[in-house]
């Protein structure tokens, strides 16, 4: 039997400081690819080695220990992989803003010298967020973490770029991309967030190169009207049929340009002519491949104006231009109208956030996503990989529908440079090695291409490169495909899209446990982290949620248990406040304090027979066995807050509130033992069940009991049907309900006039044999007598002035029902109930229904004073 001893106080800052280390150096973490048990793999989201541990993170990987821990102890081979993602543009960002902090600029220093520097960077600050990660409590297989640019992890890239370009899956040509002029680098269709912006929209008139007719044209961005290259016509608007083939005549250059029909143009927006500057919009480039319109480039990479455009314009950033060429059609008379704000959607980067150009960028390589998402499609259609929640399935395939190929270049120093040749005949050489000469020709003198490929390009790889594909290890045998994905909702398309098409076209079907090569069995899609108000968490309205200060503050479990109890698989968002989180603090005390009582009582987690069970303990371990069917239930269907919620109801409320206090008596008689026996029974297996969410109170706790090693690698409690127990459920709810009201009764009443109360005669068959129990729970003598319509009573003493109380209670009557009041008409205000996150009006009809309650309760008080 372990230590019983055990402080007033519950430190959790020592308790994590004690048990992370030692579950580590006992390997309970590490999986072994060579044993017999089923797997279970989860592989991590790999965050960027630029970042800091956020809220988001938090959460996703609360919730994936949740799951591992849990798998591990219902006896899988479970393993948690975890890495690093190198993050591309962010790392070269950072590295480059320091490089200048020294008066130093990359492209001085050169690319050898300044790829050597961010990895010193990497080895320097790129460990941080593992720390991180351990704080929190993640049981990760650290033997195992993974860099998206380790060797064999590089290996991996080469070789999914060599064999997709080998079946024409990837390929090399000029196209328009979507180009960040901040970051300096192409990007592809999913890292463009559009976000809705106040812009203008101007109309204007192209004059007709011969006579005096105008065609009317209107935009949002002026200066793309530069390179302009001809005008669109529907073939069917009759309004225009007669001049499609004419040409109209540049304002501000001279050029003569065509007008042209295509089907793409609708006829019912706007003037039902638009403007095609192929080079600029990716509309107008599909316009320009149909109907033979020429490109013209008219930036820099910058954004600035290029020598294609007037002199007066060149070297003009696209804001300033905008405005300067806005003024020179005024001046010429040729704007229509002009309305401001207009509100439009914007493509801005990911990353930086600025406003992203469609460009062309030079010769870029592109992968050819149409034979990659039919696969895709049907692996979910099939459900050899499911969505959780499946409402997810549609966006997905709609996206996939709409899906273009693919940019993967990228015009970068940091991260995996395409593994692609060039020699001066021309020819390209394509190799996992870098080549000593080109494959064609013979030549020596081949140069490597100089850009690096997307980092989404080597994260679409994480769930096999990680396990060692391309080689056929044991790893990738024993773990491959991985049990379950856990992300956010915002990079579905960006990551997990990607991943089922890598791991459907990549993956042979010998190298995986199943012969299936899905990269993962189901994907669990979580909400995002808001505040308590339901706002997106944002330093400028000062309502970040730093995890570590919170760790710090009140505990990871704390923590871990605030981010569980409220991740419901269809909430989309979640909303967090400080003071949940100090919520999850007083349950882990509430647990240490329950525990020091079970500990003390001397007791051992075994059963007494039961016929040696009182009617409180055989309804205590049935609704045990209800909290671990409810648990168990919940975390089947990854309903990580209906576990938190049931498990909270059972610790705080059944097994502390009634379990623990009716239990005193029987502690203090004969049956001491076979109490304390049964409090530690309940007790242990609950902390066994609570451990995945709240790992460090419950092993602190656990290791006092002594039933084992640790709770890390404790049997996971199943239900056990022969404790359900109606019977003894019924009549202890109705103890219970004589209790509650003998409660609600005495809220709020000084203390002396609560001390005793009168129980209606008609309950004494029933209620006789619990008075004592009664007496203990409520603090206040109880007896029968007959009462007049009512069961419960309190028992006054004569001559007591009641004035003050019922003039007390009135007012907090008077006070919950005008909270009541504007409760409900924010209820029934459509734009509130309409606009409003679901879970903030969930919030206020939960708050509503408390405050019905507390109003029927307190006016049940004034009536028995005679108020």
């Amino acid at each position: 039997m372990a230590e019983k001893d055990i402080p007033t106080q519950y430190d959790p800052a020592a308790a994590e400081k004690r048990w992370y280390p030692e579950w580590v150096k006992r390997g309970y973490f590490h999986a072994n690819a060579s044993s017999d048990r089923e797997p279970y793999c989860i592989v991590l989201p790999p965050p960027n080695i630029t970042g800091r541990l956020h809220i988001g993170h938090a959460l996703d990987h609360t919730i994936q220990d949740v799951l591992i821990r849990r798998a591990r102890m219902q006896g899988y081979e479970a393993l948690w992989l975890p890495g690093t993602d190198h993050a591309g543009i962010a790392t070269q960002v950072v590295v480059e803003r320091a490089l200048r902090e020294e008066g130093i600029e990359r492209r001085e220093m050169g690319r050898d010298a300044f790829v050597e520097r961010v990895w010193a960077w990497k080895e320097r600050y790129g460990g941080e967020i593992v720390e991180q990660m351990k704080a929190l409590g993640n049981s990760c297989d650290w033997d195992r973490l993974r860099f998206t640019m380790d060797e064999g992890l590089s290996y991996a890239v080469r070789v999914a770029f060599v064999r997709w370009y080998e079946q024409g899956l990837i390929y090399r040509g000029e196209r328009l991309v979507n180009w960040c002029p901040t970051d300096r680098t192409g990007l592809s269709d999913s890292e463009v967030e559009h976000e809705e912006v106040d812009g203008e929209l101007i109309t204007f008139r192209y004059p007709f190169a011969e006579g005096y007719d105008f065609i009317e044209v209107a935009t949002t961005r002026m200066e793309t009207m530069l390179g302009d290259t001809g005008v669109a016509v529907h073939p069917g608007d009759e309004r225009y049929e007669a001049w499609v083939g004419n040409r109209v005549r540049h304002p501000l250059d001279g050029r003569e340009i065509p007008i042209v029909a295509d089907a793409a143009v609708d006829r019912d927006f706007g003037t039902g002519a638009v403007k095609v500057t192929p080079a600029h919009d990716p509309n107008d480039w599909e316009i320009a491949e149909r109907t033979g319109l020429p490109r013209m480039n008219i930036f820099n990479a910058d954004a600035t104006l290029n020598d294609n455009v007037p002199e007066e314009f060149r070297g003009l950033d696209r804001y300033t231009a905008r405005e300067k060429v806005r003024d020179r059609l005024a001046e010429k008379g040729l704007i229509v109208k002009e309305q401001r704000p207009y509100r439009h959607a914007v493509g801005h980067c990911y990353r930086c956030k600025s406003e992203i150009e469609p460009w062309i960028a030079g010769m870029q390589w592109f992968v050819k996503v149409g034979p990659l998402k039919g696969p895709a499609k049907e692996a979910v259609a099939q459900g050899r990989t499911r969505f959780v929640p499946p409402r997810w399935e549609r966006p997905f395939d709609t996206w996939l529908d709409n899906l273009r190929d693919w940019n993967i270049s990228r015009q970068l120093w940091w991260g995996h440079r395409i593994p692609v040749w060039y020699c001066p005949n021309g020819h390209e050489t394509v190799a996992t090695e870098d080549p000593a000469k080109c494959a064609e020709c013979g030549s020596a003198e081949i140069e490597q291409d100089e850009d690096v490929l997307d980092t989404w390009f080597s994260s679409q790889l994480w769930p096999f490169s990680t396990l060692g594909w391309p080689e056929a290890t044991g790893d990738l045998k024993k773990f491959y495909p991985t049990t379950a994905l856990v992300t956010g909702y915002e990079i579905l398309y960006l990551w997990v899209a990607r991943m089922i098409m890598a791991g459907l076209s990549l993956v042979e079907k010998d190298r995986t446990r199943t012969g299936d090569h899905i990269p993962f069995e189901r994907v669990v899609i979580h909400g995002l982290v808001r505040d308590g108000h339901g706002r997106k968490m944002s330093k400028s309205l000062g309502n970040v949620i730093d995890p570590l200060d919170m760790i710090e503050k009140y505990g990871a479990d704390a923590l871990r248990f605030a981010l569980a109890r409220m991740a419901t698989p269809e909430q989309q968002n979640l909303p967090l406040s400080e003071a949940s989180i100090e919520a999850g603090r007083n349950f882990a005390n509430k647990i240490w304090n329950a525990a020091r009582f079970v500990l003390q009582a001397d007791g051992k987690p075994e059963l007494p027979e039961r016929s040696r069970l009182s009617v409180a303990e055989r309804w205590l371990l049935s609704r045990h066995h209800a909290c671990v069917t409810a648990v168990n239930s919940a975390l089947d269907a990854d309903d990580f807050a209906g576990a938190g919620q049931s498990l909270q109801r059972f610790l705080w409320s059944e097994f502390c509130d009634w379990g623990l206090e009716v239990e005193k008596r029987r502690l203090a008689g004969d049956a001491k033992q076979d109490a304390a026996n049964t409090l530690a029974w309940v007790l242990e297996r609950t902390l066994r069940l609570l451990h995945p969410v709240m790992p460090f109170v419950t092993e602190e706790i656990w290791q006092r009991m002594g039933p084992g090693e640790s709770i890390v690698v404790a049997e996971w409690p199943e239900p056990i049907p022969d404790l359900a127990d109606k019977e003894a459920e019924a009549e202890f709810a109705a103890v219970q309900g004589i209790v509650t009201e003998i409660r609600q009764l005495q809220a709020g009443i000084p203390r002396e006039l609560a001390k005793a109360v009168a129980l209606d005669e008609g309950m004494r068959e029933d209620s006789e044999k619990w008075l004592e129990d009664i007496r203990l729970l409520t603090g206040a003598a109880a007896s029968f007598e007959k009462l007049d319509g009512i069961r419960v009573a309190l028992r006054i003493p004569g001559g007591t002035d009641l004035a003050p109380v019922v003039d007390r209670l009135s007012k907090k009557l008077q006070d919950s029902e005008s909270k009541l009041e504007r409760k409900r008409k924010k209820l029934s205000n459509e734009g509130f109930t309409s606009k409003a996150a679901p879970e903030i009006v969930e919030k206020e009809r939960t708050e509503a229904g408390e405050l019905e309650e507390e109003i029927s309760r307190t006016a049940a008080q004034i009536r028995q004073l005679g108020g």
